[in-house]
């Protein structure tokens, strides 16, 4: 991933993504699970971060 072609997601853009609630999204942000980025006060998440998530869950679950 290269600073260029990072997409920065919102965080309603990644609920809408994963189906989830706000509070769900930032719990899976302050456990780690989910990388973010802070930029002044705005929190953004890479469009990898939520790939690898939903990739990491597929692998638990098998």
């Amino acid at each position: 991933m290269t600073t260029a072609t990072a997409e920065l997601l919102t965080v309603p853009e990644v609920m809408a993504r994963l189906k989830l609630g706000r509070s769900t999204v930032y719990d899976l942000i302050r456990s780690r699970r989910l990388t973010s980025i802070t930029i002044g006060r705005a929190r953004r998440i890479p469009a990898d971060a939520v790939r690898d998530f939903i990739h990491n869950e597929i692998e638990e679950a098998a």
